[in-house]
């Protein structure tokens, strides 16, 4: 249910915290190092911040090298089936490391290993993986990894509900940004989508609990907030009339936090309260991820939006009339099964007439066990992949158009670094999320710059500091 929220007992979250404190008098002395690789979305990366959190707490250091790791975590991914591909690949690629330090401990956790099914193949064809476990049991990874370290005996846990675990420690690695987690789950049980099996049903984080997370990211110099859910929208829904705007506001009211933004935003959760919010709150970024992900009233049907197109457009005319400025970005989903020419001409038609800055685009992957899955497909894989080129290069277009609507115009940007093509470039994002690339001193980076837009490209902006 929506806005129920079981946390985990104090007494679980206390073991853990033990169970941290002793691995990590077994590693004194020592200097084991760990690496953590995420797969997925923005919640996977929040969910491997918790998981490097607790390393170490158990006293690991962090590391990018497989090769010098003595623990090696995959959180996955099962949105889609390219994701799964490049897991069982480096998995494999993670025999012959195991065969020359046998002591290497190697672990798979997340959405892939939440179905179980796909537990049980990993169990059986990579010996050499040590702990698997589910998105439920995240939490007990302490515990997961001390039972290893101990009895050298292989681990498969994806039991458990989703209960929500707070108090137990995270690593900040986002510099000035964060993401904060407000939710899990999900429960519109999209046709096309694994989420709701994997995440389980909604379960929002208490109030007072988030803010506690985001002040302490605040003393920590986070300065721009990003809140996450598979459908923010629909926040504690059933505590309040609006939630989730009054979280909105709570969160703005936090000294230092000067930036917020959220996603992932459901069309049929959107309110006039929240975009009303949105535009009278100035920290509150004017800009909006809906997710479209197809533009004809048919498909949205047979993939179980609960939206239609009217319905769609209501609200891009309402956010567009209360910030004439916004930045619209959503998901398309190109060759459903049931999508014909026809039904494919109207999303570009929607893609003309709502001008988004940025699309994310994918060519739909069946997912086994989703409604979707059991449906034969009315068009060829040629014709799919003509189709979603063919709105690439619309879409491009339009991008391209967007941006240059920035130029002559001094934006804020919150500078993240030097550029990774140009090390005498600086590179931060403005308010409605872009890339600006601009000329400036490393002591800038975690800050933020007024920058004058000189150029626009298709994805980025190039600026002069003011």
């Amino acid at each position: 249910m929506s806005g129920e929220n079981v946390k985990i007992s104090k007494q679980q979250a206390d073991r853990q915290i033990e169970i941290m404190e002793l691995v990590r008098k077994h590693n004194c002395g020592r200097k084991p190092k760990a690496l953590v690789e995420t797969y997925g979305c923005q919640q996977n990366v929040n969910d491997s911040q918790r998981i490097m959190g607790m390393l170490e707490q158990m006293g690991y250091e962090i590391t990018e090298q497989r090769e010098n790791a003595d623990v090696v975590v995959f959180n996955t991914c099962a949105v889609r089936e390219n994701a799964e591909k490049r897991v069982f690949g480096n998995l494999g690629a993670l025999k012959k490391l195991k065969d020359e330090r046998p002591d290497m401990i190697i672990a798979i956790c997340g959405c892939m290993v939440q179905q179980g099914e796909i537990a049980n193949r990993i169990k059986k064809r990579f010996a050499h993986v040590d702990i698997i476990f589910g998105t439920f049991a995240l939490w007990k990874f302490p515990e997961l990894l001390s039972e290893v370290l101990e009895h050298r005996e292989r681990l498969l846990d994806i039991s458990g509900s989703g209960n929500i675990a707070e108090g137990l420690p995270f690593k900040h690695e986002g510099g000035a940004k964060a993401f904060v987690s407000v939710m899990y789950g999900c429960n519109n049980f999209c046709s096309y989508c694994i989420v709701p099996y994997v995440r389980g049903r909604e379960r929002s984080r208490d109030k007072e609990d988030i803010l506690r997370e985001v002040r302490m990211l605040s003393e920590n110099g986070v300065r721009e907030v990003m809140l996450l859910g598979q459908n923010v929208n629909s926040y504690g829904m059933g505590a309040g009339e609006d939630s989730f705007s009054d979280l909105l506001k709570s969160v703005s009211e936090i000294e230092g936090i000067e930036r917020i933004r959220f996603m992932s935003s459901h069309p049929k959760d959107i309110s006039d309260k929240l975009l009303e919010t949105m535009a009278e709150n100035k920290k509150i970024c004017n800009q909006l991820h809906l997710p479209l992900q197809s533009g004809s009233d048919k498909v949205l049907s047979d993939m179980n939006r609960r939206y239609n197109i009217e319905k769609y457009m209501e609200i891009i005319k309402k956010a567009k009339s209360l910030m004439p400025d916004i930045a619209l970005t959503t998901d398309i989903i190109v060759g459903f099964p049931t999508e014909t020419d026809e039904d494919f001409n109207k999303t570009l038609e929607v893609l003309e007439n709502v001008r988004f800055d940025n699309i994310f685009s994918f060519i739909y992957s069946k997912r086994p066990g989703t409604a979707a899955s059991k449906l034969k497909n009315v068009a060829s894989d040629e014709e799919i992949k003509e189709r979603f080129n063919r709105m690439l290069e619309v879409q491009t277009a339009i991008s391209y158009e967007r941006n240059k609507l920035h130029e002559g115009k001094t934006e804020r940007v919150l500078v993240e670094g030097m550029s990774k093509n140009d090390p005498l470039v600086l590179s931060g994002r403005n308010y409605a999320n872009k890339i600006v690339n601009f000329k400036g001193d490393e002591s800038l980076k975690d800050t933020f710059a007024d920058v004058k837009i000189t150029k626009a490209k298709t994805w980025v902006l190039t600026g002069e500091l003011v």
